[in-house]
């Protein structure tokens, strides 16, 4: 009986020895996990600050060169951007999006506003795709035309509202109108007068045309959008336009002589000069937000101040304002509400060169400068960097499998 007893003690000592081994095999094994990955992160050009910017981006699509939209996923969650503007309702991009947090903002292009004035074809536009995506996409948004107002194609004027109202009637009767906002994207082309702020009103020619427009989005609690470039300005005058103004950079700012009010940014002063066009036609209850603002990084010898300095300047001061959660002058408690563009330079871009330029990312993933807030945003691992990710992992388990064996066989 004793030696039964005594038996079995030591095989319980032996089984605790044993247990301690495989305790301390793991606990070596989780800091070679641990230090590999750390190193691979270097190694992959991968380690930044992560941060929320707080900002939406336009995700622009001509180029011929762009990586796939799930590598654009995986670039866009790793510096934290929730919401997303698109030119389309491209359904690869919205699939490869599918069950993440990112807010979508999908686009009707200004050639097929004829046919969605025709309810039907809004209703079947919607069910294609709007519906088919909810809920593992998350769609909060329908730009219904670009810029049309102000144009070169005065034709497709009369067709914005009609169009914007067949999607929002086809939102209704599927019961997505409350998840799922309509309006449309204006340029500042819209503007008579823009400065002082105060004095700022819509051009006369336009007014029966924006008028019915706003007391749509009074009717449906949606937003006003403008896609605003104070570039342009310095672009146009800039020995006349201060380039510190223009890049929120320090300066003494100008006074609106009726409000008394300091602007020390271009930017602000154009969206309270559309708030101001807005009010002079009834409205104070419509929110202006801004869906497209940027600047170039390259241009031509006619396009002074596009530089990568000038737009990591931009860009970068924009964002510590955006964070700041800054209203404007006029609108002090109201954040402003910016998409930046864009994403990536697009290759096939028509027009100047700036125009193919006002990218943070080459399209490879690499910044094209320094954002200025927290550091560089993300490259995107290449694929060389993913299979020595891979070849070291596989080693790393070969390892830790020889090493628990070799602990089970002293059993």
């Amino acid at each position: 009986m004793h030696t039964y007893i005594d038996t079995k003690n030591k095989i319980q000592r032996r089984q605790c020895v044993v247990v301690g081994e495989i305790a301390s095999v793991m606990a070596s094994c989780f800091v070679m996990f641990r230090r590999a990955f750390f190193i691979l992160l270097i190694l992959s050009d991968s380690v930044v600050q992560i941060f929320g910017l707080g900002v939406g981006i336009n995700y622009g699509q001509i180029a011929n060169n762009l990586p796939s939209p799930s590598r654009v996923a995986v670039l866009l969650s790793s510096i934290n951007i929730t919401r997303v503007k698109l030119y389309d309702a491209d359904p690869n991009v919205l699939q490869a999006f599918s069950n993440s947090n990112v807010d979508f903002i999908i686009s009707v292009g200004n050639g097929n506003l004829l046919n969605m004035t025709d309810p039907q074809a809004a209703q079947a536009w919607i069910q294609q795709h709007v519906q088919s995506h909810l809920p593992q996409t998350q769609i909060t948004c329908i730009i219904v035309g670009n810029e049309v107002l102000g144009g070169s194609d005065t034709q497709i004027n009369s067709y914005l509202l009609p169009a914007m109202q067949s999607i929002y009637n086809a939102l209704v009767n599927m019961g997505l109108e409350q998840q799922v906002m309509v309006t449309t994207a204006h340029s500042l082309q819209i503007l008579a007068t823009s400065f002082p702020p105060s004095t700022g009103s819509f051009k006369p020619d336009l007014a029966q045309y924006i008028q019915p427009i706003l007391n749509f989005h009074s009717q449906i609690n949606s937003p006003f959008l403008i896609n605003a470039y104070p570039y342009f300005a310095y672009k146009d005058d800039p020995t006349q336009v201060s380039l510190d103004y223009v890049l929120f950079q320090p300066n003494q700012g100008t006074i609106d002589p009726n409000t008394n009010l300091n602007y020390d940014n271009m930017l602000y002063a154009q969206v309270d000069a559309v708030y101001s066009a807005i009010k002079a036609m009834g409205h104070t209850d419509i929110e202006v937000r801004i869906s497209e603002t940027g600047w170039p990084s390259l241009g031509d010898s006619d396009e002074p101040g596009a530089t990568p300095e000038n737009a990591g300047l931009y860009n970068g001061n924009l964002l510590r304002r955006i964070q700041e959660r800054q209203g404007t002058p006029a609108k002090p408690s109201v954040p402003i509400n910016i998409y930046v563009f864009a994403l990536f330079n697009e290759n096939l871009k028509p027009g100047p060169t700036s125009e193919r330029n006002y990218g943070l990312f080459y399209p490879s993933g690499v910044p094209v400068y320094n954002i200025g807030v927290q550091g560089y945003l993300p490259e995107l691992m290449s694929s060389a960097s993913r299979t020595n990710a891979l070849s070291i992992f596989g080693i790393l388990i070969i390892i830790t499998a020889r090493l628990f064996c070799a602990v089970l066989e002293r059993l």
